[in-house]
């Protein structure tokens, strides 16, 4: 049996760091004459020696305080951005929510915007055709799917996005805070949905501040912690400490 056979997801000494520039010039103008001060910058380390192995199967919550690191780990997975040093691998089709709306276009329709999501996650003409239906009403947005998502709300977005992710057979799903947008019964629905594709053996990471999802969804909690991995286990256990520390 290969390595990869029982593994979804390996990070190994994964670091990450951003250039926040301060008093940056917007025009031409600007640049000309304030050149010394355009070079002010510190360099920010968001993840540090990050070592992490999700298996095939495991439903995992990245919890921590804002600015701890969790979106950036779940980017770094996508390969939405890469590390600086150290490697990310996954093995197994992967699909992701992890900003809303992201890759739809704001003056098409929902319909539209359907085909061209579920395109960027694989999905060919035909496969998305059998799914339509199905996308559409667990989106509960019919009334509304031709109309421009640019007039959709927030909730009408996340109910679009989650509604494509979950119908592309993928075997890895990633999901950032955005199922905390929309009404309580969608939500519901969400997390729903999300305890069946569990049961079908399909591996999920999600970010989130809500310690009660992550104790009715999860096998496993990863604690993150000014960009250190400062605990990883059962669930019950990660959670109760990192409420006893910040709370």
């Amino acid at each position: 049996m290969k390595e990869s056979d029982d593994i979804a997801i390996k990070v190994e000494n994964v670091n990450k760091s951003f250039n926040i520039y301060y008093d940056r010039a917007n025009t031409l103008k600007e640049r000309m004459l304030f050149f010394a001060r355009n070079k002010r910058r510190e360099k920010r380390e968001v993840l540090k020696g990050i070592n992490l192995t999700i298996k095939k199967g495991e439903t995992v919550a990245l919890i921590g305080v804002n600015g701890s690191g969790k979106s950036t780990l779940l980017k770094l997975m996508t390969q939405i951005i890469y590390p600086n040093s150290g490697t990310v691998e996954t093995y197994g089709k992967l699909t992701s929510l992890l900003e809303l709306g992201a890759g739809f276009h704001p003056d098409f329709s929902g319909r539209e915007n359907i085909y061209f999501n579920a395109s960027i996650f694989g999905l060919t003409r035909k496969e998305i055709d059998n799914r339509l239906d199905e996308i559409i009403e667990f989106s509960e947005l019919r009334d509304f799917i031709d109309n421009p998502v640019k007039t959709y709300s927030s909730g009408m977005y996340m109910r679009l996005a989650f509604s494509v992710a979950i119908n592309v057979d993928a075997e890895i799903l990633l999901i950032d805070e955005i199922l905390s947008v929309g009404d309580q019964h969608f939500q519901e629905k969400c997390f729903a949905k999300m305890k069946q594709l569990r049961a079908e053996g399909k591996t999920m990471v999600f970010v989130t501040h809500s310690m009660d999802s992550v104790r009715n969804l999860c096998d496993r909690a990863v604690w993150l912690y000014n960009g250190e991995i400062r605990m990883d286990g059962n669930t019950n256990e990660v959670v109760d400490e990192y409420l006893r520390v910040t709370t």
